[in-house]
């Protein structure tokens, strides 16, 4: 399963972290060096949801990005209410 948005397409990137040791210039020191670089991964926060696509309600994975922006139509809650055992 890709961690892939279903509305705006947002997956995994990557990208580096950078370790720095020393103090800054601006603060007295002789500046900060890089000690090290590795590849990270930033992932998307992906949630999956009953939303109704294309008038059928179906399970997709979407960011919480796209939730807050509403693209996301939630179906409607039903009304079920079990037959009541009449008591004779």
């Amino acid at each position: 399963m890709s961690r892939v948005c279903f509305y705006t397409g947002k997956k995994t990137i990557f990208g580096n972290s950078i370790i720095r040791r020393g103090k800054a210039k601006y603060l007295g020191g002789v500046g900060r060096k890089i000690t090290g670089i590795t590849r990270r991964k930033f992932k998307p926060n992906i949630q999956k949801v009953r939303a109704v696509v294309d008038g059928r309600v179906r399970k997709i994975r979407v960011s919480a990005k796209a939730i807050r922006m509403g693209l996301i139509q939630k179906p409607l809650k039903r009304n079920y209410q079990p037959k009541q055992a009449s008591a004779e």
